[in-house]
């Protein structure tokens, strides 16, 4: 498949895909290339629904996943900057969406870890799924070292 000149970036709402963010914005800014941000969400696992209070009739998981992609987008880079920005909220497991949406993309970011990850973690299991099997070049863009 031909290269769309796009960049795909992996946002969650957590400081490490916000610190990715602003890495494929600035990336974006020197090449040209139109950004993409992604987010996914999926229901939970049958063992874990039992453990979850009922949710409300009108809970929309997907309408929650765009409020926190754009709070996001908007929070970070400004308004006006994050209205250029194309935006997918997609149903499913992060590291599958984010495989999906980088198919003919130039370049793939995501942060070291993301909200389900270890914090022991060097690299989380959704960054180390794509930069083994990501069908385009990838940069995780690592936070600083813990001090504790």
């Amino acid at each position: 498949m031909a290269k769309s000149g796009r960049i795909v970036v992996g946002v969650d709402g957590s400081e490490p895909s916000v610190r990715a963010l602003r890495w494929a914005v600035r990336q974006a800014g020197l090449t040209g290339e139109p950004l993409e941000a992604v987010i996914s969400w999926e229901y939970p696992a049958a063992g874990w629904a039992a453990m979850v209070p009922a949710l409300p009739a009108d809970f929309d998981p997907e309408a929650m996943a765009g409020r926190i992609l754009d709070d996001t987008l908007e929070q970070t880079i400004g308004a006006e900057a994050a209205a250029a920005i194309t935006r997918k909220v997609l149903i499913g497991n992060p590291a599958q969406a984010l495989m999906e949406r980088a198919e003919g993309a130039t370049l793939l970011v995501v942060g070291d870890r993301g909200y389900s990850g270890f914090k022991a973690a060097l690299l989380g299991s959704v960054g180390l799924h794509l930069t083994q099997h990501a069908p385009c070049p990838v940069v995780v863009v690592r936070g600083e070292a813990d001090t504790a």
